[in-house]
């Protein structure tokens, strides 16, 4: 075994982090309880691939790349599949008598130790990254149960019988520890599992007249997976609304619950939204991984200049601070990365949200209940005399919740909150509007982040491409900026399904409110005025913050073009 600082030094010696992020993921991983590796990753502070190389030095082990190598079937039957999941193995290679067995971690002897005795010969352990064993093992034993989803689907598929009843029948007998043998029951589980390990943030199950259909939204795009025959739609949906404990009996009504589950050895809850169409009711399943919010503020992908000025933001003692954008641009994980920084013993923070879709420990969290009046401007009103330091009202939605928050500002509180608004300058006219007077608006916001999402090149196969003149042109690139230019593009591999992209990241608009914009919002200003004075003075606007990360290699001009335009002059 190396001493205990050998992973230590060759980060350090290698560059890989830093001696401050270092420190950081050594305190964060002695309170949570896990390895130093997986807490460098978590954090962002350096890829898998280039954390397990690290690790593999220290340990003297080799690192091996499983998309690349090809491992013969009686290899894997050599490993039984119950084993390679329960410890997260696989075996890669024969070596003599010893069997080589790729783990993602080289400190579990105990494991070692089991193998040795389970299958009566020498292993060797090479390191891989996590993701890649989960995914040989489903690749080459199938998706759960040791059976593929296409399987599953085929064996529904191919029974003549009608399961508009049974079906149904077995999916409210089963219980929600899953351990009916029901079909309908595996299918179900093979749907949400599947969801989970193609990195999905949404399920949306659709029935039409002849078909069911199946999409995950993967990266903020919809893949069409499965189309199950259009009698299997009664027995998933009660199965859906059994995990997440909905009136079976109830098909007229909307209606909405949660499900929580383990897949891949971590926790997931899922949101459920039932809705009655014309065919039948469509169910979409949010997914929400509590690691997606535990992203640092470095994370989220503002530039330097902007990210220094937010960091500085967020710890005045008092002010409005708005994030814009529409659903899905990743708001609630920039205000939760920002209550995450200051979350401390010394800081008291409430929430008021609609509802909660993140637990975060430290942080008093309350849920708007519209139905017995406990609505967004009632829980700020209560939530002052709690004296908290920090407030996050979920949504801007009427006068009265925006005047609550301009109020609580003015109070002497740190408020966030969000907006719908295309930019950063629209907040403002928007609040005025909304019918708080202008002079409120004026001296309460601090500051307005304005943000999109753009899908990230694969790391694993980008490679660099010459884009067309006419996107160049369009994107307003100078000759200069093109000198240092890098770009590049995903060609598409297994890593990434194919699409090129693996991963998305922020492009930010941020407006930090000077005496001359305060002066523009109190006349009540429209908003391009607004506009053009806060670029005058140093806001990049989010189409240039895109550009930017297009010549650095990171996106794509089509991924730029797709969610923001450039600004009219």
């Amino acid at each position: 075994m190396p001493p205990p600082d050998a992973f230590s030094s060759v980060l350090l010696t290698e560059g890989i982090v830093s001696a401050a992020q270092l420190a950081e993921a050594l305190r964060v991983s002695a309170g949570s309880g896990k390895k130093v590796h997986d807490e460098v990753v978590r954090l962002g502070y350096a890829t898998g691939e280039k954390v397990m190389k690290a690790l593999a030095k220290a340990h003297r082990l080799k690192f091996i790349d499983l998309a690349e190598i090809t491992v013969p079937q009686q290899v894997i039957d050599l490993l039984p599949e119950s084993v390679a999941r329960e410890n997260t193995i696989f075996a890669v290679a024969e070596k003599g008598t010893a069997l080589q067995i790729a783990t993602c971690d080289p400190t579990d002897i105990d494991t070692q130790d089991k193998l040795r005795f389970i299958l009566n010969r020498d292993v060797e352990s090479v390191l891989a990254l996590r993701e890649q064993i989960v995914e040989a093992i489903n690749r080459h034993y199938g998706t759960g149960d040791g059976e593929s989803a296409d399987s599953m689907l085929q064996e529904f598929t191919d029974t003549a019988i009608d399961f508009t009843e049974t079906a149904v029948e077995q999916a409210a007998a089963a219980t929600t520890e899953d351990t009916s043998d029901a079909p309908v029951v595996k299918l179900v589980n093979l749907i949400i599992t599947e969801a989970v390990q193609l990195r999905a943030s949404d399920i949306h199950i659709e029935p039409f007249e002849d078909r069911v259909r199946i999409r995950y939204r993967i990266d903020g795009r919809l893949v069409e997976r499965d189309n199950p025959p259009r009698r299997l739609l009664g027995a998933i949906l009660s199965r859906i609304k059994i995990l997440s404990k909905l009136d079976i009996a109830e098909r007229r009504r909307p209606q909405d619950g949660r499900i929580k589950l383990t897949a891949d050895g971590k926790d997931y809850d899922l949101r459920v939204s039932v809705l009655p169409t014309n065919h039948g009711q469509s169910v979409v399943m949010r997914i929400l991984d509590k690691d997606n919010i535990k992203v640092g503020i470095r994370q989220l992908g503002l530039s330097e200049n902007d990210f220094r000025s937010f960091k500085n933001l967020i710890r005045r003692p008092n002010g409005i601070i708005l994030v814009t954008g529409p659903t899905g641009s990743g708001k609630t994980t920039t205000l939760y990365a920002s209550l995450n920084e200051l979350n401390r013993p010394d800081t008291k923070i409430i929430t008021a949200e609609d509802p909660v879709e993140y637990y975060l420990a430290g942080i008093n969290q309350v849920e708007v209940r519209h139905q017995i009046g406990l609505d967004f401007a009632r829980v700020i009103r209560s939530m002052l005399r709690q004296a908290p330091n920090v407030i996050l009202v979920g949504e801007m939605r009427d006068t009265e919740t925006a005047q609550m928050g301009i109020q609580a500002s003015l109070t002497g509180h740190l408020v966030f909150s969000t907006l719908h608004t295309n930019d950063a300058p629209g907040a403002i006219t928007r609040m005025i509007d909304m019918g708080v007077p202008a002079y409120l608006v004026a001296s309460s916001v601090i500051a307005v982040l304005a943000q999109r999402l753009v899908r990230v090149n694969c790391t694993k196969c980008k490679q660099p491409y010459q884009p067309l003149d006419t996107q160049i042109e369009a994107a307003g690139i100078t000759p200069e900026m093109l000198k240092g230019a890098t770009f590049m593009k995903g060609r598409g591999c297994s890593h990434c399904q194919k699409s090129g992209y693996k991963g998305r990241l922020g492009i930010f608009e941020m407006m930090v409110m000077t005496s001359k914009l305060r002066e523009l919002a109190f006349q009540g200003a429209p908003t391009q005025d607004i506009r053009r004075a806060a670029v005058s003075q140093g806001m990049r606007v989010m189409f240039n913050d895109g550009v930017l990360k297009v010549l650095r290699g990171i996106t794509t001009f089509d991924e730029v073009f797709r969610v923001s335009k450039r600004a009219e002059e």
